[in-house]
């Protein structure tokens, strides 16, 4: 055989040796593809407690929780809050039963009272704003532009106009039956209506009935588009709202308590001193903590 008869036969078999190591590659490649690769250990999620807080209508009416909340749990991962917004009169009693763990409230008295009975480990200022007078345009008690509470709650009753109370025992409530007893007046008659509804509710009665009504400042801007009611009267001294924080002593979650009050009296209180400027053109409240 000539070595032109060799030449296809080893044309062949250099194809079939090229096919045959073209699959091994394939083959081992894939097998490298199987290999799982170490992965780096994980981290177990660990899940936050419950914690309860106790506030005010006005402080979640305002929209204040809104931010407030989220940067707590944000710094303190550990924790989810669950807010009761109820009057202060009612947060203090879940405080006493145990029912709330740490308190956000504007009540001062009754907040003194909690604590010389035992219920609250201590009490810390965190922030104040104001109450204000608001009313219908029309002002048919004539109190537009009056500084001192006592004398427009003189003329709302001498002209027997609509006044919604809170009638809650909140602390809104309980500022407005200082202002009566300093006008040396006990509400009564068809004029005055007890609601017992939170603040943001009270509003919306007020402005549908076009009657008066006492309310904090931070609710009533918040609010203020859905309402047919203006500031009427401000600026007194008598006017002045203060909140403050008390954990619950022997709360079911102490250590979250704590953290709560000593938050939002540390890092809260830069988010407290921001909030409103940016919607409002001014903040809803100011933070006073020590």
């Amino acid at each position: 055989m000539t070595g032109r008869s060799f030449a296809p036969a080893l044309r062949r078999a250099a194809s079939i040796a090229l096919v045959v190591a073209l699959a091994l590659s394939f083959a081992g490649c894939a097998k490298k593809a199987e290999t799982p690769t170490p992965t780096e250990p994980t981290t177990p999620v660990v899940e936050p407690t419950k914690l309860v807080l106790a506030s005010t209508t006005s402080t979640q009416d305002s929209g204040l929780f809104e931010v407030l909340i989220p940067a707590f749990e944000a710094a303190n991962p550990e924790y989810k809050v669950e807010v009761i917004a109820v009057g202060s009169g009612e947060a203090i009693a879940l405080g006493e039963k145990k029912d709330a763990d740490v308190l956000l409230v504007h009540s001062p008295a009754a907040e003194k009272k909690f604590i010389e009975e035992g219920y609250g480990t201590e009490r810390k200022d965190v922030m104040y704003n104001d109450f204000i007078i608001v009313g219908p345009a029309a002002d048919p008690a004539g109190i537009k532009g009056m500084t001192v509470a006592a004398d427009a709650f003189k003329k709302i009753a001498e002209t027997t106009s609509t006044f919604i109370s809170r009638g809650d025992d909140s602390g809104t409530h309980n500022k407005e039956k200082t202002i009566w007893k300093a006008a040396g007046i006990e509400p009564s008659g068809d004029w005055y209506k007890s609601a017992g509804q939170g603040m943001g509710d009270v509003l919306k009665i007020a402005s549908e009935t076009q009657g008066y009504t006492l309310a904090d400042r931070a609710t009533y801007l918040n609010l203020k588009s859905t309402l047919s009611l203006e500031i009427l009267t401000e600026g007194d001294k008598a006017l002045f709202n203060q909140y403050g924080v008390i954990p619950v002593v022997g709360a079911n979650n102490a250590e979250g308590a704590q953290a709560f009050a000593d938050w939002i009296v540390g890092p809260g209180q830069g988010v407290i001193k921001t909030y409103g400027i940016e919607k409002f053109g001014q903040a809803l409240f100011t933070p006073n903590a020590q």
